[in-house]
């Protein structure tokens, strides 16, 4: 019987390890009357998570249906079969962003010494996370709308499987199967080679003269965003997907040659058409990207010129929501020193001319 009617997982949940997504998942699971079991083998961290209201300490005689194993990705294997020995009758998950170096850890663990039990064991990764780390910075919101990889594999019971579904269900993400080897993959592509991509080019900011920075609009804001990871978390990840992760940039460095030579002599024949041609590659690139709740749609722009003072940006939302404008996706700039910014809100395409009119009938000024 579910001891937890308002969520889809029965029966208590431990998280192991209570930084960002662990404390997340704590947030969300305890948000929906589910009993969160928290662990860490720091007790600051720990005891801080547990003071954000993510879950409790450990009890004598827990009996989790579901464990969440979220430490580094080169802690994951051991840990996963500690919790598999320590709980004889628990499904282990863990969160870690790779998921083919851990299984083959504990699967050459099991060859070893005949243990863990990896039928109760089946990985798992949420897409989704923050530029900063801790439970400080969870977010019981933070999975919304986000893929969550669910990785099975032969021999590992339909309702196991099922059961780390629910737990994505629950925290209001979408679960989606795919093997460790796809999934690898696929995040070496979407995640880890542009982390090292958007750090390179932060890197060209450091020292950068104070005028030139003065001058930084949303481009190189977007381009850069993620750059301030924590440095060691990624050296593991990439460590563990590297052979995926080395493929994508050696052929993001060969296009980079080819501008670079076209770049060295634009004048020389089909220069400009080279350069032209990996700009329209990068067009035809980002066109491909799922937009909200993953439809692959476009959306069209409306930049809105906001004053800056209190209160004007909520009377922009209040305002669309009155002339009945969704607003798919909003991106803010605002200059140093400037006294407006610029919101650039995502419409549906046939809304954009109704949405220009009517802001323009209301005093909004509109730049795009």
């Amino acid at each position: 019987m579910n001891q937890n009617p308002d969520a889809r997982v029965g029966g208590s949940v431990r998280v192991v390890g209570t930084g960002l997504l662990g404390a997340s998942i704590g947030l969300g699971l305890t948000r929906r009357g589910v009993d969160v079991i928290l662990s860490d083998a720091s007790r600051a961290s720990l005891d801080l998570a547990v003071d954000y209201g993510a879950g409790r300490p450990p009890h004598e005689g827990d009996d989790p249906a579901l464990i969440v194993v979220a430490v580094p990705p080169d802690a994951t294997a051991s840990v996963v079969a500690a919790e598999l020995n320590a709980y004889p009758r628990a499904t282990v998950t863990d969160v870690a962003s790779v998921k083919v170096a851990p299984l083959s850890e504990l699967e050459a663990l099991g060859a070893e010494h005949g243990s863990p039990d990896l039928a109760r064991y089946i990985g798992s990764h949420p897409l989704a996370g923050r530029e900063r780390g801790g439970a400080i910075s969870a977010r019981a919101d933070l999975f919304v709308g986000r893929p969550w990889v669910v990785c099975p594999r032969p021999g590992v019971a339909r309702d196991r499987v099922g059961l780390v579904e629910h737990l994505a269900l629950d925290l209001d993400a979408a679960p989606v199967a795919l093997t460790a080897e796809a999934h690898d993959a696929a995040v070496a592509l979407v995640s880890h080679a542009p982390q090292v991509v958007s750090s390179l080019m932060a890197k060209r900011l450091d020292g950068a003269p104070a005028s030139a920075l003065a001058l930084a609009g949303q481009g190189v804001r977007d381009v850069t965003r993620i750059a301030s990871s924590d440095p060691e978390l990624w050296v593991q990840i990439l460590s563990a997907n590297a052979p995926a992760v080395a493929e994508i940039l050696r052929a993001f460095r060969d296009d980079l040659d080819d501008v670079l030579r076209a770049l060295g002599d634009v004048e020389a024949p089909g220069a400009r058409r080279t350069i032209a041609q990996e700009l329209a590659a990068g067009n035809a690139g980002v066109a491909g990207l799922p937009g909200k709740h993953g439809q692959d749609r476009r959306f069209a722009s409306v930049v809105v010129m906001v004053d800056d003072r209190p209160g004007e940006l909520g009377r922009l939302f209040t305002e669309l929501g009155e002339i009945g404008v969704n607003i798919e996706d909003l991106r803010l700039e605002h200059s140093p020193g400037a006294q407006i910014g610029l919101a650039e809100i995502a419409v549906l395409p046939e809304t954009k001319t109704r949405t220009v009119d009517d802001l323009s009938a209301r005093g909004w000024r509109i730049a795009g």
